[in-house]
């Protein structure tokens, strides 16, 4: 199946996506300074900025997951927040509180460091599920209620946690209703022996991450961030997505399927991955490469198939295998789109 724009006979007619493949191809060499050979985990949290998502990354320990949320934050001059969770972190060490100025004679909200434009929640299962659960709202609502006044975060806002699955001791496990709350998951893994040598050599003059300087505005990310969502998803395509979804509430390995937000998650993350491509449309490629990332945190398997040594990558594969792909020629741009860009 062809779905490059060569190769599609709609691909190219609008061009207001290339203003996004621009920011984005920026962005990604700037991130690139830091991070050495992860191109495809550097595309997945573009597509997170681009929808104003949150972002899990998870790992073992000394991978770069703190380096990528890092140059991720550096690369847009927008205001950027780090918290280390620890047990002892409060609700109230996240939100901000109120406190009584004497000097004025009232009360000030002095705020948290919830109030950023990107927020690194670092090691985030080491905190209790009481102060987890101070994000919920925030990474939700965009909103912090605190003492019954509720405050408005400001835009954009996307939060990136990290979080080590291998070292237990000590931590607590994110709930199922906090892990939907993350648009989609990345996974770092071991580098190639040419990249990690390349990791040595730029370590040797210094911190590479300091090479990193800010290179697009809030305001462009604001405005490729409402591009994206414009991109076209055929109904076919939306049919494409759904059955995805709804296979995993069916299979006999999975014992929690995946909600109609995942489904959701899937849509725009495909759209923004189109628009990272400069293509105005979605593919079913666009759709499937996000398929494990989207849906991987937001489902679980029965204690049969975990007893069986199955893995939920493999049973997404079977069920992407499994689920009908649309055909190619009805998934470009709608037919007014066409007679409107030829005018």
């Amino acid at each position: 199946m062809q779905t490059s724009m060569e190769a599609h006979p709609t691909a190219g007619r609008d061009p207001d996506v290339t203003a996004v493949a621009e920011l984005c191809a920026r962005l990604a060499e700037n991130i690139g300074r830091a991070i050495v050979g992860k191109s495809a985990s550097i595309d997945l949290l573009l597509i997170c900025l681009l929808c104003e998502g949150h972002a899990l990354i998870e790992d073992v320990p000394g991978v770069g997951k703190t380096t990528l949320a890092r140059a991720a934050a550096r690369t847009f001059a927008g205001e950027f927040r780090r918290i280390q969770f620890t047990p002892d972190l409060l609700p109230s060490d996240i939100s901000g509180i109120s406190f009584f100025d004497q000097r004025q004679g009232d009360f000030r909200f002095r705020a948290g460091p919830v109030f950023g434009n990107i927020v690194l929640a670092d090691e985030i299962n080491r905190a209790t599920p009481r102060t987890q659960s101070a994000l919920l709202e925030a990474m939700e609502e965009r909103t912090v209620t605190v003492e019954g006044d509720t405050m408005s975060l400001p835009r954009p806002f996307l939060v990136l946690a990290t979080q080590n699955p291998i070292e237990l001791e000590g931590t607590f496990p994110l709930p199922e209703a906090q892990l939907d709350r993350f648009l989609l998951r990345i996974q770092l893994g071991y580098p190639t022996h040419n990249e990690e040598d390349e990791i040595l050599s730029r370590h040797r003059a210094g911190l590479p991450l300091d090479q990193v300087e800010p290179v697009a505005s809030v305001t462009e990310l604001t405005e490729v961030m409402a591009l994206s969502r414009q991109v076209y998803a055929a109904p076919d395509v939306v049919h494409y997505v759904t059955a995805l979804v709804r296979a995993t509430r069916e299979h006999d390995a999975v014992e929690l399927g995946a909600s109609p937000r995942a489904s959701l998650a899937l849509l725009h993350t495909a759209q923004a991955r189109a628009a990272m491509q400069a293509r105005p449309f979605v593919t079913p490629d666009d759709v499937k490469a996000l398929v494990a990332p989207v849906l991987g945190h937001r489902i679980i398997l029965s204690p049969e198939a975990r007893l069986r040594g199955r893995n939920i990558d493999a049973v997404l594969n079977e069920i992407t295998s499994r689920v009908a792909v649309p055909v190619e020629g009805r998934i470009g741009l709608p037919r007014e789109s066409l007679d409107t860009s030829e005018q």
